[in-house]
Order: structure tokens, then C-alpha cells, then sequence
């Protein structure tokens, strides 16, 4: 049976989806068929993360309703093999949304694929509610900012309230120089967050230079940052890989 994996956040602006998308991405590479799913109904960006807003047709509403099924609504990415997207629908309210038909459709994605990764809306409204409903794991992204940090603290309440055992956390758009002028570092935001840590990813420019050429992170041809979710994604596949490599910033 498949793993399914909904990566959150407390707040608007920790790379979120950037994160779903890099390391769904980065999974396919790593031969695992991998399904990613955008529950963020309201915004709805996932494809542009993935490369793949040409080949959407479909949305995860069409597979709740009953009137198509799992993979005839799924796209596959034309660029990296066992990478499928589902995308969220248009004009649709989280609250309106059947939560034991998302269930079921969870249950089948996990008969079909080796990992499902949802993007979740940031906040911890309703959309966040459906979108860890019969999750296994829920991967919480902040950044150092005192802001983040806090509604991170509120999403992994969140995420355990829903019955989420395995929370953990990713540390996104890290800059060296930022933590060391207040004088913090790591160990400071896993205390504040009280979750295990799961990655660091740098800050990294060409995050916004892949994006604008349309060229998957894992795929293009300067991706400092990719290595780092490329870690994650092992991590999540089972494989030992130390999380020490990544505390060298600090």
C-alpha cells in the first residue's frame, strides 16, 4: 500500500508548494510512482510548480463526485516518468467538499501508487481539514521568521488533532547569515515548532529561474536546493540518510 504525505504550513510565503512539487518530483526520479494532488482549492498553483499546466484537464473533484475514475483523471508529467498530477477544481469550497469520498479516493490512490504527496492549503481552515483527511504523514514548512514559526507550531497542533501521528517538520529558505545576526540557529526552530525535523533547504535563486523556464528543480541544470529535497524525499522512501549533512549551515 501506497504512503500518503500531506505537506502544510501555518502561513502563506514557506515555499509550500514548491516543496510538494520538488519532492513528489524527486520521488518519480527515485523510481517510486508518485502521485501529487493540490487541495488548495482558492489558488491552485500546484501545476505551475510541476510543469504541467498544459496537460491538466481534470481536477480530484471529478474522482470524489464518481464521474471518473483515479487514473482516468490523472495527468502524467510529460517530463519526469512516474510523476502523475490531480488537480484541485475551480470555484470550489473546501467546507463543501464530502470528506468520506475524499477518504475513499485516498484509499485508492494508495492501491495505485507508491507515494501521494498533497499539497495542502496554507492555514488551518477547512482546507487543511479535508486535505489531511486519512493522511499518514503530514510535513509541516516554516521558515525562521518568528510568524512562521508560531502557525507552524498551530498546523502541527492541527495536523495531530486530526489524528496524524507522524508529524514532521522542513525548514525552508534558510539563510546562514539571517539566523546568525539574531543569534539562533536550528535546534531553536524545532524547539519553538516542537516537531522532528525532517530537512533544511537553502535559499536558493534558481528556484525562481526553473519556475520562469519552466524546467522541473530536480531537472535543471543549477539546483543546490534540489540536492536537499532530494534528501527529504530518500528520507521518506525509507532510506538512512543523516540529517547531519544538512545542519552544516549552522
Amino acid at each position: 500500500m501506497g504512503k500518503v504525505i500531506a505537506i502544510a504550513s501555518g502561513k502563506g510565503g514557506t515555499g509550500k508548494t514548491t516543496v510538494a512539487a520538488a519532492i513528489s518530483s524527486c520521488l518519480a526520479v527515485l523510481g517510486h510512482k508518485t502521485l501529487c494532488i493540490d487541495f488548495d482549492t482558492e489558488l491552485r498553483n500546484l501545476d505551475l510548480a510541476l510543469c504541467m499546466t498544459d496537460f491538466t484537464v481534470m481536477d480530484f473533484m471529478d474522482v470524489v463526485s464518481g464521474r471518473l475514475d483515479l487514473m482516468t483523471s490523472c495527468s502524467e508529467s510529460p517530463k519526469i516518468p512516474n510523476l502523475f498530477f490531480l488537480s484541485a477544481p475551480i470555484a470550489c469550497m473546501p467546507e463543501s467538499i464530502d470528506s468520506s469520498a475524499v477518504k475513499e479516493m485516498i484509499d485508492e490512490v494508495r492501491s495505485n501508487f507508491d507515494f501521494c504527496i498533497i499539497d495542502s492549503p496554507a492555514g488551518i481552515g477547512s482546507g487543511f481539514r479535508t486535505a489531511h483527511t486519512n493522511v499518514d504523514m503530514s510535513i509541516i514548512v516554516t521558515t525562521g521568521d518568528l510568524a512562521s514559526m508560531r502557525d507552524s507550531k498551530r498546523a502541527a497542533d492541527a495536523a495531530r488533532d486530526m489524528g496524524v501521528d507522524n508529524v514532521r517538520l522542513l525548514v525552508n529558505r534558510v539563510v546562514h547569515k539571517n539566523y546568525k545576526q539574531i543569534r539562533t540557529n536550528i535546534d531553536d526552530v524545532i524547539d519553538t515548532v516542537g516537531v522532528q525535523l525532517i530537512g533544511i533547504v537553502p535559499e536558493d535563486r534558481y528556484i525562481f529561474h526553473a519556475l520562469h523556464e519552466n524546467i522541473p528543480l530536480i531537472l535543471y541544470r543549477k539546483r543546490h536546493a534540489a540536492y536537499d529535497l532530494l534528501d527529504v524525499a530518500r528520507r521518506i522512501a525509507g532510506d538512512d540518510v543523516p540529517l547531519q549533512q544538512a545542519r552544516k549551515f549552522f
